[in-house]
């Protein structure tokens, strides 16, 4: 008969005959627990109603309490210290720490390339030097100076009016056409026996003008 040793921690099997050997030692574990059986409760769904609307679990959170104070989060100052750029919630464009930034350190285009708007040019000029080589008697305009040459007719150019300047002087009369004359250039014209006329431009559209029409209509 099999002789049984049992300690706190090991149990000792002494036998002739079996699979163990002499003195060999098992260590004693103890048995799984069964699972609890699981139970399906069935709970009837209420109507969705004003009284009883409540947001999804978890889809919103309370708000975080910055800068309340050293016993909350983030202490008195939120983290970000008491002076300086990153203590700032925002920085003005532009600036880069005191430092000249490259808006200031970069070279400045003058004129119309550096943005200014009166600088750009509201008629297409030609002197009276320029038509001095011109037969008598002969009409001079816009389209006629064109067709010519005397001036590019593309680009920023191509809608632009005539303007007549008074450099150079007159030999033979000429009838000329323009938007604009200068005081010289029409007193050097009519000395030489030519004639002048404004050409009406093309009237800027404005509410108050398209109002007043409107109403005289």
């Amino acid at each position: 008969m099999a002789a049984l040793t049992a300690s706190f921690t090991t149990l000792s099997v002494s036998s002739k005959a079996g699979s163990f050997q002499k003195g060999q030692s098992l260590r004693m574990v103890a048995p799984k627990a069964t699972p609890a059986r699981q139970t399906m409760q069935v709970v009837a769904e209420e109507r969705i109603r004003l009284n009883n609307l409540t947001p999804l679990p978890g889809s919103r959170r309370k708000e975080m309490r910055k800068g309340r104070g050293y016993g909350g989060k983030g202490g008195g100052t939120c983290g970000v210290g008491n002076r300086g750029q990153k203590s700032r919630t925002t920085i003005r464009p532009g600036f880069e720490g005191g430092q000249n930034p490259i808006y200031r350190a970069l070279p400045k285009l003058r004129g119309i390339c550096g943005g200014m708007s009166a600088g750009k040019l509201k008629f297409v000029t030609v002197n009276l030097k320029d038509l001095a080589g011109l037969e008598a008697d002969s009409e001079v305009s816009l389209e006629s100076l064109k067709a010519m040459g005397m001036f590019k007719a593309d680009g920023a150019q191509r809608k632009l009016p005539l303007k007549v300047l008074g450099e150079g002087e007159l030999s033979s009369p000429l009838k000329i056409k323009a938007a604009s004359f200068s005081a010289s250039a029409v007193e050097k014209i009519k000395a030489a026996g030519g004639s002048v006329e404004i050409v009406a431009q093309k009237e800027k559209w404005t509410r108050a003008a398209h109002e007043a029409k409107i109403a005289s209509a």
